[in-house]
């Protein structure tokens, strides 16, 4: 099983990136995608999530309405769209999955995303 992240950046305050986390190893339709995030000194949280049919999603309160999580599944690929980006929203960025909804059993390495002026 592989998850590699990309799309990691320095962006200013206000602006927008684009996550995508490429996968390969399981199969994907079986699978809820997941984005975490842990910024330095804080616990890693979950961010975002979207059902193995997508047709559900679960955000953290503090990126709902900026952040819309999205897969593709005949390119197996994961993306979170990032709006509005703050400073505290500066993190290295994970895309993890599961069979289970309240689980993370395979992870990628991580994206750098820094929200600074």
């Amino acid at each position: 099983v592989r998850l590699v992240e990309s799309g990691g950046d320095l962006v200013q305050p206000g602006g927008s990136l684009r996550l995508s986390c490429a996968t390969q190893g399981f199969t994907f339709t079986s699978y809820h995608m997941k984005w975490y995030r842990q910024a330095p000194g804080k616990e890693r949280e979950l961010v975002a999530a979207i059902t193995k049919e997508g047709d559900n999603t679960t955000y953290a309160d503090s990126v709902k309405g900026r952040f819309t999580i999205s897969r593709d599944d005949g390119r197996f690929m994961a993306y979170l769209q990032m709006n509005n980006l703050k400073p505290e929203d500066t993190a290295l960025y994970y895309c993890a999955t599961d069979c289970l909804w309240s689980q993370a059993l395979y992870w990628g390495r991580g994206a750098q995303v820094i929200v600074s002026s």
